[in-house]
């Protein structure tokens, strides 16, 4: 009654098994320390209004151990223990108004805790657990005053014994399994077809709001359970800010189009970036900018395998940029230090659970197979830029997510096009009414 129907026998989640629960488990409990105990409580829910909730998302790391989709719970880690999960209560007004509610019987069936109690048990015994333990670990992001008010916790992070989990949860999380990498390949394929079909969609409807629809509608349809971020369509000038997310503007005709999109299938997201014109044709100006970007886009994909780093490429990124803009002429003196005004941001990031991933784990670790990072080559050139007036107001990003493997990597997102000559005869011999045939055929 808690489960999804898409889950096969053994699963406690859609494509993770119940064993993979128990390993990771085992293997956060062979990382802690000698009589110490974890605790992480599932995420809050946030509100809209007073009485309507925000769609709910787990943390990663409660979900990452535990597979529980729900708010409320607090799960405990030790090595007498095991997990002990505290449950809700379910009453009769919060199942007419919320739905049927995991309680102790699913932690103990479902979940396969060792322990299971009512989280309304949880301030008679988690204090004694804490009493015997040496060190406590927590999640900071998810804290809840349900244990951290407590006393005998109080008193712990007093006298300097808590300290954050992320450093041990990031660690398990950073390299992926066999099956949540198929889960991510089936995420960055939904993310693929979804985009490709916006883009086909643009040069008939070319506004903002309608293609942030279109996408959502596209990746909802193949499977998604929500979009992993709000989606950046920034048409123009608008493309110039990182992260703008009104998505309200008219696309001029002529103007660029950046649309930075993923989505998130059951529990693992994707993350990809494509700019292009609309009205099916590059500019000269907006092509040599591109082709810049493009290139650096290969080049740092080529770099990516064992032993390198995220810093490194990111260094690397940036002599290649910093060479091309000053061929362009868009910069021409103190290349480096006015580079950073055109991107203050990292060639890319860890990809997994989380869109910005296991942030505990630094840009200067080597990779090692089964890691997923983005490579995001952009320039963002803002209209009161000094420099070139043709290229104010122009921004340009290409972003794949690249899977380290044991010989180099894989691109998750290769079927998505970015050469131009590709993105132009796509839109110009795509009729948008026999696409719509298609799609009911």
């Amino acid at each position: 009654m808690f489960t999804s129907q898409l889950m096969k026998e053994g699963e406690i989640t859609p494509g993770i098994a119940t064993k993979e629960y128990i390993s990771r488990r085992k293997r956060l409990l062979e990382l802690l320390p000698e009589n110490s105990l974890a605790i992480i409580a599932a995420a809050p829910v946030k509100m809209m209004t007073d009485v309507v909730p925000y769609t709910f998302r787990q943390d990663a790391d409660y979900l990452y151990l535990t597979g529980c989709q729900q708010p409320g719970g607090v799960a405990v880690f030790g090595h007498e223990c095991g997990l002990c999960m505290f449950m809700p209560e379910p009453k009769p007004h919060d199942v007419v108004w919320q739905g049927l509610i995991a309680g102790v019987d699913a932690a103990l069936e479902m979940f396969k805790a060792e322990e299971a109690y009512p989280v309304s048990k949880l301030d008679k015994i988690l204090p004694n657990m804490i009493k015997r333990s040496s060190k406590l670990f927590h999640n900071k992001l998810t804290a809840t005053p349900t244990y951290t008010d407590l006393e005998t916790f109080q008193n712990a992070a007093h006298v300097g014994k808590v300290s954050d989990l992320s450093i041990f949860t990031h660690e398990l999380r950073w390299v992926k399994s066999p099956s949540e990498l198929k889960l991510m390949k089936e995420s960055a394929a939904i993310a693929c077809q979804a985009l490709l079909q916006t883009m086909l969609h643009s040069k008939t409807y070319p506004h903002e709001g309608m293609l942030s629809a279109k996408v959502e509608y596209e990746c909802r349809m193949r499977g998604a359970q929500r979009m992993a971020f709000n989606p950046v369509v920034g048409g123009g000038p608008n493309a110039s800010v990182i992260h703008y997310s009104r998505n309200d503007q008219k696309i001029k005709d002529g103007d660029l189009v950046l649309m930075d999109v993923g989505c998130e299938l059951h529990g693992y997201c994707s993350d990809l970036t494509r700019t292009w014109s609309p009205c099916g044709s590059f500019s000269s100006i907006q092509g040599e900018l591109y082709d810049l970007i493009l290139q650096t886009n290969k080049e740092c994909i080529r770099l990516c395998r064992p032993g390198a780093s995220i810093r490194q490429i990111h260094n690397y990124s940036v002599e290649l940029l910093c060479k091309g803009l000053k061929e362009i002429g868009i910069l021409k003196r103190d290349a480096f230090r006015l580079y950073h005004q055109l991107n203050p941001t990292s060639i890319g990031h860890y990809l997994g659970m989380d869109v910005h991933d296991c942030s505990m784990i630094s840009y200067d670790r080597p990779l090692k197979p089964g890691v997923v990072i983005t490579i995001e080559p952009g320039i963002y050139v803002p209209s009161s830029f000094d420099g070139p007036e043709r290229y104010q107001g122009t921004g340009i990003r290409i972003e794949d997510e690249v899977l380290i493997t044991e010989t180099g990597c894989e691109v998750l997102t290769g079927s998505m096009p970015k050469e131009i000559k590709h993105i132009e005869s796509l839109l110009n011999n795509y009729s948008y009414t026999k696409g719509m045939e298609a799609a009911t055929v």
